[in-house]
């Protein structure tokens, strides 16, 4: 009788232990599974709780930037959508790397393109401080696939001809859960007239770039804009004839907020983006993000995703 107490207990102790596990490793997930609800999900409204974007997914030690291991980490404390880095190898396989060199991110050395697939997925990706990870340079087709019905791949702009992204996007049937970085209308207009579903994320600094993209027809829905990495009054005017037309304004700290060199200035500096009026948060730093503006919304989480 001792014996089946003893066993007992230690079963219960067990099934905790794994709940405990399971629950340590769920991830927050974006409440997305069309285009309609892509698109949806970046109109503004002056009523959502501000969205995060990982930029390269997001920089903690251990974990490198453009891997598949760091997107999830970062979602295991928010919801979030990343911004990544698509490059063509040698052989034309598209993979996530920033720089078109290796030296930085991997323990290869030279450029990318000087290399094939084969000899690139035997390297190691460094994280931010140079320490060699587990981790290898992902392709773009495992990313997507990882991604689907999880959160939003940003595709930024490097060497992938256009003809070779819509390809791969049809391939996979991804748009619901893409966008695509463009740094130009005619860029827009060309990915928009291959589908029109598509999500775009434009840079625009004032009112002539905005009218520039409606020329090209490209519609208000479709988009969201960057305006900048800093906070400055000339924002005021951008937020508002950008969010007249339902479109979400974000703001970058890669580049100016996230160097700063304490971890309270640069919570004081998300808040003061936040305050300011952008509705996207871009950082390489999303879970620091996510803890500083939690709060700026009382009754609401940081995106309206769920953990699964």
């Amino acid at each position: 009788m001792k014996s089946n107490r003893i066993f007992n207990a230690l079963l219960m102790l067990l099934v905790f232990s794994q709940a405990g596990m399971v629950k340590a490793q769920s991830m927050n997930r974006l409440p997305i599974k069309t285009v309609q609800d892509l698109h949806a999900f970046f109109s503004w409204t002056g009523k959502k709780a501000p969205i995060i974007s990982g930029h390269r997914g997001g920089m903690v030690k251990g974990f490198p930037e453009n891997s598949i291991a760091t997107f999830e980490n970062t979602l295991k404390h928010t919801p979030a959508f990343f911004e990544i880095d698509p490059r063509l190898t040698k052989d034309s396989v598209i993979v996530l790397l920033h720089d078109a060199t290796l030296d930085r991110t991997t323990t290869g050395r030279g450029k990318l393109s000087d290399y094939t697939w084969e000899e690139i997925k035997k390297l190691r990706l460094k994280d931010a401080d140079g320490n060699v990870t587990e981790h290898r340079i992902p392709t773009l087709a495992e990313a997507i696939d990882w991604a689907r019905g999880k959160t939003v791949l940003n595709l930024d702009r490097k060497d992938v001809p256009f003809a070779m992204t819509t390809a791969i996007l049809r391939k996979h049937k991804a748009d619901a859960f893409m966008m695509l970085t463009v740094h130009t209308p005619e860029q827009a207009r060309y990915y928009y007239d291959d589908n029109k579903n598509r999500m775009f994320s434009v840079f625009i600094k004032n009112k002539q770039e905005l009218d520039a993209y409606e020329k090209a027809g490209i519609p208000a829905a479709n988009m969201i804009a960057y305006i900048g990495p800093t906070v400055k009054p000339e924002n005021q005017e951008l937020y508002r004839l950008l969010n007249a037309k339902g479109i979400m304004c974000m703001i970058s700290a890669a580049s100016s907020y996230d160097k700063l060199s304490s971890p309270e200035e640069r919570a004081a500096a998300y808040r003061a983006i936040i305050k300011d009026g952008a509705s996207i948060l871009e950082s390489d730093r999303p879970i620091d993000v996510a803890e500083a503006i939690n709060d700026l919304l009382p009754g609401q989480s940081v995106l309206s995703g769920s953990p699964k």
